[in-house]
């Protein structure tokens, strides 16, 4: 009997576990939210390179649609809400020709279309190849996914295409050694990445992807890409039916510079002062033997990408020239929220101060009394209180009440102490 009560007490914390919880819990939705406060709509902002990006399944059960953090809570409280973290180069949808006869509350003036957002099935609450919700009501354990840089999708790790998640680049302790992953899918048109070798690719993976060096050939082999072609509704082009390389794997033909280390600096500077190409190679005009297996990329790989003319040029053909900005990463986003939630924190204790300099002096004494009545309060509570006990709601309550006769008490001796003075 006596264990069976055990099982159902209830759980307690600590102020101190309780008070840190909630600083978790409030830096985790900044570093979701970029720091948006959801005050304003941001339609005005244009196309974002990232915000946080909500679909409301009641309002647009085709998944064809997103909404702003302000939008989500101001216009489709108590709906059907799917949360997809965050959303490159995409603008608020609330409110314009895909919801009807429904109208933004914040900012009704919208454009009829966004035509340069991008939707996939995650905007219908899917994810992965499997297409299955998160969190799965169909598994009792969920399992944490991999978000893929490029389309923005997420994979459950048996899905996406490895032998063995073994072949995930982590330490000893599981933690992964990787900053980017790239799915098998988008690895299509990203294949030129492997040219990089070991400058970007995560020690500990893509150990198979050999490369070829050719010295006699100019350019990479026209070949029909093995893997398919197609175009996704985020406008990276790949296929969705993805077969095994025709090549075998045999990997890239790279041209005649390609057998030079390649560094960080990207781009190198010939005698006549031209920018020239790091891989030595067009791919404008040339199509990689390609190897459809996931991509893990090592820190500040971005950094490494060559920016010549050419291959700029075969970013925008793309339409993956944000591989370039370095703003576009999570990291990036995710540091922007920090800086600014550490201005949010020291504009509020510059208000308090503000808010303690025009108080009056009396004021300022009632106020400091309070606290060092709360904080005498306390430590008498805490002080004969027996520690083997939880601490519940009454003696909370307790506490509070001990406050309010303490200060009934002060006003009663100050009105005694003023009638005296008046009667003398």
């Amino acid at each position: 009997m006596d264990s069976a009560f055990e099982d159902e007490a209830e759980h307690t914390v600590s102020i101190q576990e309780y008070l840190k919880d909630v600083e978790d819990q409030e830096l985790e939705a900044d570093l979701v939210l970029g720091g948006d406060e959801g005050k304003e709509c941001t339609y005005n902002n244009g196309y974002m390179k990232r915000q946080a990006i909500f679909s409301c399944l009641t309002c647009t059960p085709d998944g064809n649609a997103g909404v702003c953090t302000a939008c989500s809570l101001s216009c489709h409280d108590g709906h059907e809400i799917v949360e997809l973290w965050t959303k490159r180069n995409f603008r608020c949808d609330c409110g314009n020709s895909k919801f009807g006869e429904f109208f933004c509350k914040l900012f009704p003036n919208k454009d009829v279309e966004n035509v340069e957002n991008s939707y996939n099935h995650n905007f219908k609450g899917l994810y992965c190849t499997c297409g299955r919700p998160y969190p799965d009501p169909d598994v009792e354990d969920q399992v944490e996914m991999i978000q893929c840089c490029v389309c923005e999708d997420w994979f459950h790790e048996e899905h996406i295409g490895l032998d063995s998640s073994d072949e995930i680049p982590r330490d000893e302790e599981g933690e992964p050694l990787y900053e980017d992953f790239i799915c098998k899918g988008c690895s299509v048109i990203c294949s030129f990445l492997r040219l990089y070798s070991q400058t970007i690719l995560a020690a500990g993976s893509q150990k198979d992807s050999s490369i070829n060096t050719g010295k006699d050939k100019e350019v990479l082999e026209d070949v029909t890409l093995a893997c398919g072609s197609g175009k996704l509704e985020n406008n990276i082009s790949h296929s969705s039916n993805i077969s095994e390389p025709v090549s075998g794997g045999e990997g890239l033909l790279l041209g005649e510079n390609s057998g030079k280390n390649i560094g960080s600096d990207q781009c190198t500077t010939d005698d006549n002062s031209q920018v020239t190409c790091v891989l030595g190679v067009n791919l404008v005009d040339a199509s990689p033997v390609l190897e459809c297996k996931p991509l893990f990329l090592s820190k500040n790989w971005r950094d490494a990408l060559c920016r010549c003319e050419k291959c700029s040029e075969f970013y925008e053909q793309k339409h993956i020239r944000f591989l370039l900005d370095k703003e576009d990463t999570i990291m990036e986003y995710e540091k922007m929220a920090k800086q600014k939630r550490e201005e949010k924190l020291q504009q509020q204790e510059g208000a308090e101060l503000t808010m303690l300099d025009k108080l009056g002096h009396v004021e300022k004494i009632e106020i400091l009394n309070g606290i060092a009545d709360m904080k005498d309060e306390l430590r008498s509570f805490l002080e004969s209180f027996d520690t083997s006990k939880a601490i519940t709601s009454d003696d909370v309550h307790q506490v509070f009440e001990n406050l309010a006769k303490k200060r009934r008490r002060v006003e009663v001796c100050i009105c005694t102490c003023f009638q005296n003075v008046m009667m003398t």
